[in-house]
């Protein structure tokens, strides 16, 4: 892994329930990690069927693999990239040496 190429800052958040005084539950999001990432595979393909518009954006985030990073999962996790949400699908970690957020 080219360490140069990680120019992106981005930062991970986790999910959590709070429980107010009253007891009511809510989910709230946290900063968990925050770190410099690759970003790739960015495309977004907009497709009209029947008058509905559908946005179909990919993006791929690969961050070096830390001891951090190894608690990720898809669910109760998100990344914030220039002010936006991004939900994660799907997670690689084929190689030790990165750490792929799709």
């Amino acid at each position: 892994m080219k360490i140069l190429l990680l120019n992106e800052r981005i930062t991970i958040e986790k999910s959590k329930i709070e429980v107010d005084k009253i007891g009511n539950h809510k989910n709230v999001w946290s900063k968990y990690y925050s770190c410099y990432a690759t970003i790739s595979s960015e495309s977004p393909q907009e497709e009209t069927s029947s008058g509905a518009v559908w946005d179909e954006s990919k993006i791929d985030f690969t961050i070096r693999y830390s001891r951090e990073v190894a608690d990720i999962l898809s669910i109760g996790f998100r990344v914030i990239f220039h002010n936006s949400i991004y939900g994660i699908i799907r997670l690689s970690r084929k190689k030790f040496d990165k750490f792929r957020l799709t």
